[in-house]
């Protein structure tokens, strides 16, 4: 591009094409506002990592966005339907996304900012807005245990499908629904699987049809469990851990350390955003969500902070009206001046 050309600027731009990032984009568009979305994967990115036959805690209406309904022949959704139908709402809507694109900074202020960008090829890409949404989730970050081998190549922060994993001797750590949710499908696809969780049992939020479940299978000694007891360290054919009778040393191909991911506070630090000392909770107008800087906004469940079970799909989605009654107020006043 020619130097002397004059940048694209876009009203709005949505750090974060999930759910939560599209309806704000949808809610901006309907005020008559020009959007993007900026993600470093793919649209719904979060949704396309969960494991492949997984089926939503919700109904199928509670994850709609953008008043369009979400068709599906099952009570509660499955991962593969919400993937369809939110690539519908981007089709319908056309909605701009640009995917694998990976924020790297952040310049510029209210009226003016200048997002900087790098592809997956990495090339360098600038784009300017006026105003931002950061909705990126929590997804992406992984809470670590801080043990030795974790960064061992058989260790896994997030689960996806139990084939590779057939005969195979594999530890699950975690005592809520995803780590349940791992076990009881490693299981039925032929491996053998162990749990280990600190807790005296599992969690008691574990989904209400799913508990049954885990608990017969370890009752029945089909899945072994080792509670109030902890991963002491990760070798490259073992794990050892710490039980209430003292250590264990079990055979292990594999770990899915099912502990749980946080938001990118870093990223919101580096933008001005301060963060509370309780629970880390981004300080944000709780009406218009504008952040303490000016002309960036927060949406979906990075503005819970640490607590990140508070806000899903199925409240997040509405955070795009509160955000764009706002900048229909500002924005649209600026730009007629």
């Amino acid at each position: 591009m020619d130097d002397r050309t004059p940048p694209e600027i876009f009203d709005v731009l949505v750090i974060g094409a999930g759910p939560t990032g599209m309806a704000c984009a949808i809610e901006a568009k309907r005020i008559g506002l020009r959007s993007v979305l900026v993600d470093k994967g793919c649209l719904c990115n979060s949704i396309y990592h969960y494991p492949s036959n997984m089926t939503f805690f919700t109904t199928p209406e509670l994850l709609e966005i953008g008043d369009v309904p979400f068709p599906s022949v099952n009570q509660k959704p499955t991962r593969n339907e919400a993937l369809e139908y939110y690539r519908k709402v981007a089709e319908h809507y056309q909605i701009d996304v640009r995917q694998y694109q990976t924020v790297n900074s952040i310049s510029g202020s209210d009226g003016d900012f200048r997002v900087h960008v790098t592809d997956r090829f990495g090339r360098v890409i600038v784009h300017h807005a006026r105003k931002l949404v950061i909705a990126t989730g929590y997804y992406d970050l992984p809470n670590f245990m801080g043990i030795p081998g974790e960064d061992l190549p058989k260790v896994h922060h997030y689960y996806e499908d139990p084939h590779p994993y057939y005969d195979l001797d594999v530890l699950v750590i975690g005592g809520k629904n995803s780590a349940a949710i791992a076990a009881l499908d490693l299981w039925r696809h032929g491996a053998r699987v162990t749990l280990v969780h600190r807790g005296a049992a599992m969690h008691k939020h574990v989904k209400y049809w799913i508990l049954p479940d885990i608990e017969n299978r370890i009752k029945n000694g089909e899945i072994t469990a080792y509670f109030q007891s902890t991963v002491k360290r990760i070798e490259k054919d073992s794990v050892v851990l710490q039980t209430p009778q003292g250590e264990v040393a079990l055979k292990n191909d594999f770990v899915f350390a099912m502990t749980g991911y946080h938001p990118d506070f870093d990223f919101l630090t580096s933008m001005g955003v301060r963060l509370g000392v309780k629970d880390r909770c981004p300080e944000c107008d709780p009406q218009s969500l504008e952040s303490n800087v000016p002309g960036i906004y927060l949406a979906g469940v990075i503005i819970a902070g640490e607590r990140t079970n508070e806000i899903f799909i199925e409240n997040g989605r509405f955070h795009g009206r509160q955000i764009a009654a706002d900048l229909k107020e500002k924005l649209s006043a600026a730009l007629k001046a």
